[in-house]
């Protein structure tokens, strides 16, 4: 599977955007995205065994427990892809950052009075 088509699903990027902030059990994963997309224990399930499988994630055993956490080699990979096209934003936001200055020191210029 193409790394697109793993991070093309919503309840997988959003697996991810969890596993983000730490490793978490499996069961607080499928409690958190089966209250957000309605969706069953064995259908996250699914989901993160298709990131762990394709390398998205890592799994250690605890006891009973299965804990997730975000693999970056993938991540590293896409972002190493995607590198080539950062030229068709980052002129942009280069460009708004000029003129967000722009204002930010006109607002801040003291306007001269008009004395009649």
């Amino acid at each position: 599977m193409h790394a697109f088509d793993i991070l093309g699903d919503p309840v997988r990027r959003r697996i991810l955007e969890l596993l983000a902030d730490g490793q978490l059990p499996a069961g607080s994963i499928a409690a958190t995205i089966g209250a957000e997309f309605g969706i069953s224990q064995p259908a996250v399930s699914q989901h993160l065994r298709v990131l762990r499988d394709n390398g998205f994630a890592t799994v250690t055993v605890d006891g009973t427990r299965r804990l997730y956490a975000v693999d970056t080699a993938p991540l590293r990979e896409i972002d190493q892809w995607l590198d080539r096209y950062r030229k068709f934003w980052t002129n942009r936001l280069d460009a708004l950052d000029t003129e967000l200055r722009r204002g930010r020191r006109a607002r801040a210029t003291p306007l001269e009075e008009t004395h009649d």
